[in-house]
């Protein structure tokens, strides 16, 4: 491999790394805000059951610890992007792009997850390691 490839390499997998861990920390910080009793009235005015505040709130705290350390990725990914979708047409009716109730955040982060489901977690990852793990021959 040349010295070219390697570092090329090598920064994809840090970019990978860079990406998930923003991602994860976008989300674990959102999902921890929704544990706030104030999050289920305002389910209430959108229609939803507030009984579903700590099914909202884990759907995005969980996958976003699991994005952090690079654990079952892809489908982190694919939870969170269903949660962005609803954050896009449900909660903002995709009105406006941008300005008050813009959803221009909301698809970042949707065009970022779909980036993880497509890219995997990257060599820089939890899984990437454990797959490394020799396994006993028995």
């Amino acid at each position: 491999m040349t010295d070219a490839a390697f570092r090329e390499n090598k920064l994809a997998d840090i970019a990978f790394m860079g990406l998930r861990s923003a991602i994860g920390v976008i989300f674990i910080a959102h999902g921890m805000m929704k544990f706030n009793p104030g999050f289920a009235g305002f389910l209430g005015n959108m229609g939803l059951p507030a009984e579903m505040q700590i099914p909202i709130a884990l759907a995005e705290v969980v996958p976003g610890i699991l994005l952090i350390i690079g654990v079952l990725s892809r489908i982190s990914a694919g939870m969170l992007s269903i949660i962005m979708m609803g954050a896009i047409f449900h909660v903002k009716g995709a009105k406006s792009l941008t300005g008050d109730g813009g959803f221009e955040i909301d698809l970042i982060l949707l065009a970022s997850c779909l980036v993880i489901i497509v890219a995997g977690p990257g060599r820089v990852s939890l899984a990437n390691i454990i797959k490394k793990i020799p396994r006993p021959i028995h």
